[in-house]
């Protein structure tokens, strides 16, 4: 019970300390970058969630590229408000989602994979020749920013850092509370067995495709943010290689720890941005710190303290060893 206040208190600490950032960093490179960890971090545990039922999608890409294009068009074309807009760029994108799963989750691993990677091709492809709709590959402009929001005015970085720090929240916290439900538990069992679970009694394929609706409703969420951060829309903002970083910073992170994917995105979206005096370099060191971490943190960069502590542990004598395990069998007495 303490681990979990001790928890609450440092996450509500975490959390004080973000709202207090635009208050002391006012640069403006500063809080795009600090919006653009946010983008990672909601599309990284979003991908998460699907994973929780073992099926692997490369086709976040094209959710967060559904949820730009439907939050531009309706704003612009419909006069819909933007904070009517977010919500439905969500649905939209998970509608196409449970679509999706429902023909294709009978599909595993590597060909559920290949599936949804043709998913963001067929997206990007239709984005470039629809143009009477989206603009060709040239896209859409001047994106209206949110409508105005009590002292919000959506006129600088600041506004639009508070409101992707608030999706973030929001949106890590119904992923949090979905994971350690019933719901959650029932995701991890098809993961673990599906024929397991299928013999209880539990419909896998209903699982599969809602966890992947519910990741798709995320990055559709994300996706209405994006455009309307940019002003600007194109089938280029959502190309396959956006699918492959949100992997990445999932894996990296460490994918079976709800913390793993914020860690990754978090890491892997500062260390390009500190390479930027070496321009030259960065794709080098980006790939360099990708290959330690995989190398030498197989679980990702969660695992990292673990390491740690089996290395001291290896480092100290078997006396030593022994005489530390008393005396925390004494504590706990």
């Amino acid at each position: 019970m303490n681990s979990r206040l001790y928890k609450a208190i440092g996450w509500l600490t975490l959390l004080v300390i973000l709202c207090l950032v635009p208050l002391f960093m006012k640069q403006n490179y500063v809080l795009h970058v600090l919006i653009t960890i946010g983008v990672g971090v909601v599309l990284a545990n979003s991908l998460r969630f699907v994973f929780l039922t073992g099926q692997l999608s490369l086709g976040h890409g094209a959710m967060v590229s559904l949820g730009a294009y439907f939050s531009s068009l309706t704003v612009m074309n419909l006069g819909l408000s933007f904070w009517l807009a977010l919500p439905l760029a969500g649905v939209f994108a998970m509608i196409v989602s449970f679509f999706t799963g429902y023909l294709f989750t009978r599909l595993k691993g590597f060909y559920f994979a290949m599936v949804t990677m043709f998913l963001t091709m067929v997206v990007q492809l239709v984005a470039e020749q629809w143009r009477g709709l989206t603009g060709g590959v040239g896209g859409l402009t001047n994106i209206p920013p949110p409508n105005a929001i009590g002292a919000l005015g959506f006129d600088s970085k600041a506004d639009f850092y508070y409101l992707m720090l608030a999706i973030a929240v929001i949106s890590l916290l119904i992923m949090y509370l979905l994971e350690f439900s019933r719901l959650g538990l029932t995701l991890t069992s098809v993961r673990d067995s599906e024929a397991l679970a299928a013999s209880v009694g539990v419909n896998t394929r209903f699982y599969k495709v809602l966890a992947f609706g519910l990741g798709g409703f995320f990055a559709g969420v994300v996706g209405s943010f994006y455009c309307h951060y940019y002003s600007a829309v194109s089938p280029s903002s959502f190309t396959f290689m956006l699918s492959i970083d949100v992997l990445v910073f999932m894996v990296v992170g460490g994918r079976h720890r709800f913390v793993g994917p914020i860690l990754g995105a978090v890491v892997l979206t500062v260390i390009p941005e500190l390479g930027r005096g070496m321009k030259e370099y960065e794709p080098f060191i980006y790939a360099a710190v990708l290959l330690l971490i995989i190398v030498f943190l197989p679980r990702g960069l969660i695992s990292l303290p673990e390491q740690v502590r089996i290395l001291l542990r290896r480092g100290t004598s078997p006396s030593e060893r022994a005489a530390s395990a008393i005396t925390r069998g004494s504590h706990r007495a």
